[in-house]
Protein backbone atom coordinates (compact mmCIF):
# COMPACT_ATOMS: atom_id res chain seq x y z
CA UNK A 1 0.00 0.00 0.00
CA UNK A 2 1.14 3.52 -1.24
CA UNK A 3 0.14 6.50 -0.25
CA UNK A 4 -2.89 6.00 1.28
CA UNK A 5 -5.02 8.89 2.48
CA UNK A 6 -8.36 9.62 4.95
CA UNK A 7 -10.79 11.71 5.02
CA UNK A 8 -12.91 12.72 7.69
CA UNK A 9 -16.16 13.75 5.44
CA UNK A 10 -18.33 15.63 8.33
CA UNK A 11 -17.84 17.85 11.01
CA UNK A 12 -20.38 19.31 13.53
CA UNK A 13 -21.65 22.34 11.31
CA UNK A 14 -23.20 20.53 8.54
CA UNK A 15 -26.22 22.02 7.28
CA UNK A 16 -29.24 20.09 8.46
CA UNK A 17 -31.07 19.74 4.70
CA UNK A 18 -30.55 15.77 4.30
CA UNK A 19 -28.56 16.68 1.35
CA UNK A 20 -24.96 15.27 2.74
CA UNK A 21 -25.30 11.76 1.22
CA UNK A 22 -26.49 13.15 -2.38
CA UNK A 23 -23.35 15.60 -1.71
CA UNK A 24 -20.88 13.10 -0.76
CA UNK A 25 -21.89 10.86 -4.07
CA UNK A 26 -21.81 13.67 -6.06
CA UNK A 27 -18.18 14.24 -4.91
CA UNK A 28 -16.82 10.78 -4.62
CA UNK A 29 -14.62 11.40 -8.54
CA UNK A 30 -13.50 14.38 -7.35
CA UNK A 31 -12.20 12.57 -4.11
CA UNK A 32 -10.66 10.26 -6.15
CA UNK A 33 -8.72 12.99 -8.55
CA UNK A 34 -7.31 14.35 -5.12
CA UNK A 35 -5.79 10.78 -4.13
CA UNK A 36 -8.28 10.23 -1.15
CA UNK A 37 -8.40 6.03 -0.49
CA UNK A 38 -10.43 6.05 2.00
CA UNK A 39 -13.91 8.41 3.54
CA UNK A 40 -14.89 7.96 7.11
CA UNK A 41 -18.81 9.40 6.66
CA UNK A 42 -20.56 10.12 10.06
CA UNK A 43 -23.14 7.97 11.73
CA UNK A 44 -25.92 7.03 9.08
CA UNK A 45 -28.34 6.06 11.78
CA UNK A 46 -32.05 8.10 13.26
CA UNK A 47 -30.59 10.01 15.72
CA UNK A 48 -32.75 12.38 18.68
CA UNK A 49 -33.59 14.91 16.02
CA UNK A 50 -32.99 16.06 12.25
CA UNK A 51 -30.36 18.12 13.52
CA UNK A 52 -28.55 15.66 15.63
CA UNK A 53 -24.74 14.79 14.06
CA UNK A 54 -25.23 10.89 14.38
CA UNK A 55 -24.02 10.37 18.00
CA UNK A 56 -27.05 10.77 20.13
CA UNK A 57 -28.21 7.78 18.28
CA UNK A 58 -31.92 6.67 18.88
CA UNK A 59 -32.73 3.83 16.47
CA UNK A 60 -29.74 1.80 14.93
CA UNK A 61 -31.47 0.12 12.41
CA UNK A 62 -33.22 3.41 10.85
CA UNK A 63 -30.67 4.45 8.48
CA UNK A 64 -33.23 7.25 7.06
CA UNK A 65 -36.51 5.24 6.33
CA UNK A 66 -38.97 5.03 9.15
CA UNK A 67 -40.79 7.81 10.59
CA UNK A 68 -39.12 8.55 14.00
CA UNK A 69 -38.42 11.87 15.95
CA UNK A 70 -40.16 14.13 13.53
CA UNK A 71 -38.41 12.93 10.38
CA UNK A 72 -37.72 10.14 8.16
CA UNK A 73 -34.39 11.27 6.66
CA UNK A 74 -31.61 11.86 9.36
CA UNK A 75 -29.27 14.74 9.29
CA UNK A 76 -27.89 13.36 6.50
CA UNK A 77 -30.69 12.15 3.86
CA UNK A 78 -32.56 8.72 3.09
CA UNK A 79 -31.32 5.28 3.49
CA UNK A 80 -31.49 4.63 -0.39
CA UNK A 81 -28.60 7.78 -0.34
CA UNK A 82 -26.31 6.52 2.14
CA UNK A 83 -26.23 3.46 -0.30
CA UNK A 84 -25.40 5.63 -3.30
CA UNK A 85 -22.75 7.26 -1.48
CA UNK A 86 -21.30 4.09 -0.65
CA UNK A 87 -21.35 2.73 -4.45
CA UNK A 88 -20.14 5.74 -5.73
CA UNK A 89 -17.46 5.65 -3.14
CA UNK A 90 -16.71 1.94 -3.93
CA UNK A 91 -17.05 2.54 -8.13
CA UNK A 92 -13.83 5.05 -7.93
CA UNK A 93 -11.79 3.17 -5.91
CA UNK A 94 -12.67 4.75 -2.42
CA UNK A 95 -13.34 2.48 0.78
CA UNK A 96 -15.85 4.41 2.54
CA UNK A 97 -15.51 3.72 6.33
CA UNK A 98 -19.21 3.78 8.30
CA UNK A 99 -18.81 5.45 11.95
CA UNK A 100 -20.74 2.76 13.91
CA UNK A 101 -21.51 3.89 17.34
CA UNK A 102 -22.79 0.73 19.17
CA UNK A 103 -22.53 2.40 22.84
CA UNK A 104 -24.64 5.31 22.44
CA UNK A 105 -28.71 5.46 23.68
CA UNK A 106 -30.72 8.38 23.54
CA UNK A 107 -33.98 9.96 23.53
CA UNK A 108 -36.27 7.06 24.74
CA UNK A 109 -39.82 7.30 24.14
CA UNK A 110 -41.34 6.24 27.77
CA UNK A 111 -40.12 5.75 31.19
CA UNK A 112 -39.89 2.47 32.97
CA UNK A 113 -39.24 1.55 36.24
CA UNK A 114 -36.59 -1.02 37.37
CA UNK A 115 -34.70 -2.01 40.21
CA UNK A 116 -31.17 -1.15 40.98
CA UNK A 117 -28.20 -1.38 43.61
CA UNK A 118 -25.76 1.72 44.77
CA UNK A 119 -22.17 0.62 44.81
CA UNK A 120 -18.94 1.24 46.37
CA UNK A 121 -17.82 4.44 44.39
CA UNK A 122 -14.24 3.09 44.90
CA UNK A 123 -14.67 -1.16 44.05
CA UNK A 124 -17.89 -0.94 41.66
CA UNK A 125 -18.29 -4.98 42.60
CA UNK A 126 -19.04 -4.16 46.53
CA UNK A 127 -23.18 -3.39 46.61
CA UNK A 128 -23.42 -0.66 49.12
CA UNK A 129 -27.60 -0.64 49.56
CA UNK A 130 -30.75 -3.38 49.15
CA UNK A 131 -32.30 -3.11 45.69
CA UNK A 132 -34.26 -0.19 44.85
CA UNK A 133 -36.62 1.11 42.15
CA UNK A 134 -35.94 4.24 39.78
CA UNK A 135 -37.42 5.35 36.72
CA UNK A 136 -35.20 6.09 33.64
CA UNK A 137 -35.93 7.03 29.89
CA UNK A 138 -35.06 3.30 28.86
CA UNK A 139 -38.13 2.37 27.01
CA UNK A 140 -37.83 2.91 22.90
CA UNK A 141 -40.86 2.04 20.63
Amino acid sequence: MTNQTAMQYFEWYLPSDGQHWNNLADDAQHLADLGISHVWMPPAFKATNKDDVGYGVYDLFDLGEFDQKGTIRTKYGLKEEYLNAINQLKNVGIVPMADVVLNHKAAADKLETFDVVEVDPEDRTQEISEPFEIEGWTHFT
